[in-house]
């Protein structure tokens, strides 16, 4: 089913922006960007193509019930891509109010909107309208260290920012069962690519490395998780929205598991081989261990045989590839880290719970 206008909220974040530069890559679609410019919010993630006839952009809190009806009327969506959410999980334990607002919030808000909208179509629009609510597989739980995520595995979340997500997965679920809406959910693996918050694991990584700073690896870097190149994850995506069929779930997994800490030395040894005059070099003798997060999940990974079965969709990168291609972005884009560097975040620690915080600050005093 081909949807000409698809309103994709978050759409100046890191997958959100990846996806609205797939939409408007050589084809006609009207696409609204529904975006609240948080710290994680660029527009620069999606000036590529904000000058295409079919891009629209409207400043909005989605958890500003009013704000989003207005976008819903003036564009008049025949399909919508809510991946607006606040996702950082050291941010959730540190605050986790502004997740429960937004995740929780902002997605009723998203759908009650959507249903009543939905409602006042024509007929044959309304089959075809389709409302796709993009989530997470920390909603899970930990796995042990054999099997995968299924679409039918329990929820045990175990974060602020995993449990606002798994409670935006009910709401999407129980808005399709109880009023019909037609509703699709996906849950993703970890993803990484060009454009990712300098936040995030990887980017962290690479930045630390670049100016020679210790490269910060959680516990003793055990965790592992499933990793999934952002392009690999919008054509999945796109793919669901065009052929998934409402009411159902799609786990979008990129088959590519690896420990924090291999993970990091994969990237020392790119970096190494890409930046041969580095003063740091090597730069696995960067790697520091530092105190766990609060509550870490060891390991997440996903089973995504019903998407590749049912719709065909497969990952074109390898965990090899993509972070190629990764580390050679931020190589190619200081600019672009700098500034938010700069301006929004400067790398320092986040989600330590109180009580470590004090308990490393006084490890650093001598106490």
């Amino acid at each position: 089913m081909e949807h000409r206008r698809i309103l994709v909220t978050g759409g100046c974040g890191f997958i959100g922006s990846a996806l609205i530069r797939f939409l408007l890559s050589g084809r006609d679609l009207a696409v609204a960007n529904l975006d609240k410019l948080t710290y994680a919010g660029d527009p620069a993630n999606v000036a590529m193509v904000a000058t295409r006839p079919g891009y629209q952009f409207y400043q909005v809190d989605i958890a500003d019930g009013a704000a989003v009806k207005h976008v819903f009327v003036e564009f008049r969506p025949d399909a919508v891509m809510h991946l607006a959410a606040e996702s950082h999980v050291d941010r959730s334990i540190d605050g986790p109010e502004a997740f429960i607002r937004t995740n929780l919030l902002g997605t009723f808000n998203l759908l009650q909107t959507a249903l009543d909208y939905w409602r006042a179509l024509p007929s044959d629009e309304a089959a075809r309208f389709r409302f796709l609510h993009v989530s997470t597989d920390e909603v899970y739980g930990s796995l042990g260290a054999e099997c995968a995520f299924h679409e039918a595995s329990p929820y045990q979340p175990s974060s602020p920012y995993s449990a606002s997500k798994a409670g935006s997965d009910h709401l999407a679920r129980a808005w399709h069962a109880t009023y019909g809406l037609p509703v699709i959910v996906t849950n993703c693996s970890n993803n990484y690519g060009p454009h990712q918050f300098p936040e995030k694991l990887i980017p962290t990584i690479i930045i630390a490395a670049l100016g020679g700073a210790d490269l910060p690896v959680y516990g003793a870097g055990e965790n592992v998780r499933d990793w999934l190149f952002v392009d690999d994850h919008v054509e999945a995506l796109c793919q669901v929205l065009a052929r998934g069929r409402p009411g159902e779930t799609y786990n979008v997994g990129g088959r590519a598991e690896r420990r924090n800490i291999d993970l990091v030395r994969d990237i020392c040894a790119l970096l190494d081989d890409m930046l041969p005059s580095s003063p740091h070099r090597p730069h696995d003798k960067l790697i520091r261990f530092v105190q766990d997060r609060p509550g870490h999940d060891l390991r997440y990974a996903i089973d995504n045989t019903k998407l590749r079965t049912e719709l065909g969709w497969s990952p074109r990168e390898t965990l090899t590839t993509g972070l190629r291609r990764t580390v050679a972005w931020y190589l190619e884009n200081r600019s672009w880290w700098q500034r938010h560097r700069q301006s929004t975040y400067d790398g320092s620690r986040l989600g330590l719970a109180a009580g470590a915080v004090r308990e490393e600050q006084g490890k650093h005093h001598g106490k």
